[in-house]
């Protein structure tokens, strides 16, 4: 008997191993696609903590404390709250004791409590500093609340960099969400294991 007659033919043989390799390569790229769909989900599902429990929150309130703050001064005239005049003192401690500090308490708590959320390795000093801000605004309001109305701003000035600080992130956050979730091959995914769920 002739052993070539119990090989198979040449063609049967490229023909398996072309399958072979077909499979080999399709498991390699749902691999790939997989472990890429993955580490994308877990990116965005980072990004949206982010935005939703640090950024977001320490944007709006930021946000909305520079609109009432130069509410504020346009109703007095002025450009910037230093000096308090004293025929602006009553005014002044009810904004600060009514909207500024609430707000600023607010700002303060996101911030002590999602530092884990920060983009940065090391905490931005904006961030730092704003507390110690805070903090000096702490102290002034107790002595208000006994009358002593001597000091009217914080000793620990505003950082000027932190307006900046806050919504540059929010806005590249932001970004980074919108190119995460409406990228072709991630809504195809999304589609794909919502149907495989079913």
């Amino acid at each position: 008997m002739d052993p070539s007659s119990i090989l198979m033919p040449s063609s049967l043989q490229n023909a398996a191993i072309f399958t072979i390799v077909l499979a080999f390569a399709g498991y390699f790229v749902t691999f790939l696609s997989n472990r890429m769909m993955a580490r994308r989900a877990d990116r965005l599902k980072l990004v949206n903590q982010r935005l939703n429990k640090f950024y977001g929150p320490l944007y709006v309130a930021t946000v909305a404390g520079n609109i009432a703050y130069k509410s504020l001064l346009a109703k007095q005239g002025k450009t910037q709250c230093h000096p308090v005049r004293d025929e602006d003192l009553e005014e002044w401690v009810l904004w600060m004791t009514t909207i500024f500090m609430p707000l600023n308490d607010v700002r303060e708590k996101i911030i002590i409590e999602n530092a884990h959320l920060i983009v940065e390795e090391q905490m931005p000093q904006c961030l730092l500093d704003f507390v110690t801000h805070v903090v000096g605004y702490k102290a002034l309001l107790s002595k208000w609340a006994e009358g002593d109305y001597k000091e009217r701003r914080s000793m620990i000035g505003w950082p000027p960099e932190f307006d900046e600080y806050v919504e540059h992130s929010y806005k590249a956050l932001k970004a980074e969400q919108t190119r995460l979730l409406h990228n072709f091959l991630w809504r195809f995914w999304q589609r794909f294991a919502r149907g495989k769920g079913r």
